[in-house]
């Protein structure tokens, strides 16, 4: 489990905090006590890029051969010929 520290303290200790995520260990950041943000070993960081770039080129091979719009008939459609007003609010 990742140790925890408050952004004060990760400020005064920043060098120690990467030498632990040098070593493997990883720490949570938090600010007023809730965790904001998490210093990590760059291995486990690469692993988290590569997982979403995975996740992201599977969801894109579940759609293709989909039928696709244009940019001028997605907007068309969102916007249509009021510009987004609603016509049923008169």
């Amino acid at each position: 489990m990742a140790d925890t520290i408050s952004v004060r303290e990760a400020r005064a200790r920043l060098s120690a905090l990467i030498d632990r995520a040098e070593s493997g260990d990883a720490t949570v950041i938090t600010r007023n006590g809730t965790p904001v943000a998490a210093l990590v070993p760059i291995h486990e960081y690469e692993a988290l890029e590569d997982a979403a770039d995975e996740l992201l080129a599977r969801e894109a091979e579940a759609h293709r051969g989909e039928e696709t719009v244009g940019l001028g008939e997605l907007l068309a459609d969102l916007f249509g010929e009021d510009g987004g007003r609603d016509q049923t609010a008169a």
